[in-house]
């Protein structure tokens, strides 16, 4: 009996349970485009999805002895996808509210530099969110951590010009984006 949509075999799922390496990395490779898609729909930033895909392919591969083989092995794997991506989702929200009231308190202490850090970091956080993911990946691997254009190229598999243009795109979005925060507070 196979799964029409990944292809996955049951006597592979079986074997994969076992323990046996071979049947786990083919299991793994297929699962990996499905889950990650799934992932990437359920947590709302884009830099948690390489993590939370990982977490979900590790609790799959943890509660394999537990697939019973009821249903289709794809919604088995799509519901640990799918309680992973709101635990993480929990703790993201859980971790936001935690930095948020830290910044409230910073906010009514009297350093006003921390006040202004705080405000500063929450304004950069939403005007980085309003960009589209490409740039927004291509902005903050290079200027805040320090990717170059070519390690940048290297990391994402995408030709040199393309990471320049991102980063071009990105910086003029950021622009406008700043122009019209200022003319609305002007306003």
């Amino acid at each position: 009996m196979a799964t029409a949509k990944l292809g996955v075999d049951e006597p592979r799922v079986r074997d994969a349970s076992r323990g046996n390496r071979d049947a786990v990395g083919a299991l793994l490779t297929e699962l990996l485009p499905r889950v990650r898609t799934r992932v990437r729909y359920l947590v709302r930033r884009d830099t948690e999805v390489d993590d939370v895909t990982q977490e979900a392919l590790v609790a799959i591969l943890r509660g394999l002895r537990g697939y019973r083989g009821d249903g289709a092995f794809a919604s088995w794997a799509d519901q640990v996808v799918r309680r992973v991506s709101f635990a993480a989702s929990r703790r993201a929200r859980v971790e936001r509210r935690q930095r948020d009231e830290a910044c409230a308190r910073d906010s009514e202490s009297s350093d006003e530099l921390a006040r202004e850090d705080c405000l500063l970091r929450r304004q950069v956080e939403g005007l980085l969110a309003q960009l589209p993911d490409e740039q927004r990946r291509a902005f903050v691997l290079h200027h805040l951590q320090g990717m170059s254009v070519p390690e940048l190229a290297d990391a994402l598999a995408i030709p040199f010009e393309t990471v320049r243009s991102r980063l071009r795109l990105g910086r003029a979005h950021l622009r406008v984006l700043v122009a019209r925060r200022g003319a609305s507070l002007q306003a």
